[in-house]
């Protein structure tokens, strides 16, 4: 089977109606970037930044994976299929898709302060209660936060959405501006193993059909 690679991003997850910065009326709005998505602002005022995933969070548990996620997860009846979010949701997850590479961390999860991205320190929030309150600690005792990926600090799994780019034969970007990097340089990776063909690229802006529930994951 063909190598299918999605790059998805916060477009991807408007019509389930998850909140996206960048749009008019979107997240940037009511809170300024470097006070809730950098490292520089959680060390600032982590009580802010935590009320605000928190709220995130529980927004996420309202939504339902859209017709979008639905159709990427169902195409690996037919091809092998990676999908590279830049999303923190987990619909891809729920819609069914198997092999999800999140660039920029996961909403359902926490970690530790001191060490964000040790996997003895990485755990998933409870479903019924996904909340993170201060005092709440990681296995290596430092305060518990999100499991995101904020300004200033290190993209892990880039490495690897690199290495799925690199052998995709048609790759899908959807829902995304590519104004963010490092994952906006994906594209320069296609084709990088050599395939005997260059991939087939599409890139899809889907606009939800309600613009005031316009938002999306980081």
């Amino acid at each position: 089977m063909k190598n299918l690679v999605f790059l998805t991003g916060a477009g991807m997850s408007a019509e389930s109606g998850i909140s996206t910065f960048r749009d008019s009326g979107g997240l940037w709005e009511q809170y300024p970037v470097e006070a809730v998505a950098s490292i520089q602002g959680y060390e600032r005022d982590p009580e802010l930044v935590q009320k605000f995933y928190n709220e995130r969070r529980q927004q996420l548990s309202s939504v339902v994976p859209n017709e979008g996620h639905k159709l990427v997860a169902s195409l690996e009846d037919k091809f092998n299929v990676t999908v590279i979010t830049q999303n923190v949701d987990d619909l891809h997850e729920r819609a069914g898709s198997q092999h999800i590479i999140h660039l920029h961390g996961e909403l359902m999860k926490a970690t530790s302060s001191r060490n964000p991205n040790d996997p003895n320190c990485i755990v998933t929030l409870p479903e019924d209660n996904p909340i993170i309150r201060m005092g709440d600690k990681a296995k290596d005792g430092s305060q518990l936060r999100p499991f995101i990926v904020w300004f200033g600090e290190s993209v892990p799994m880039i490495e690897p959405a690199i290495e799925e780019v690199g052998k995709a034969d048609i790759l899908v970007v959807i829902g995304t501006s590519l104004n963010v990097y490092p994952a906006a340089g994906l594209l320069n990776f296609a084709n990088s193993h050599d395939l005997p063909h260059r991939p087939q690229r599409r890139i899809l802006q889907p606009q939800p059909r309600h613009p005031s529930h316009h938002e999306g994951s980081q």
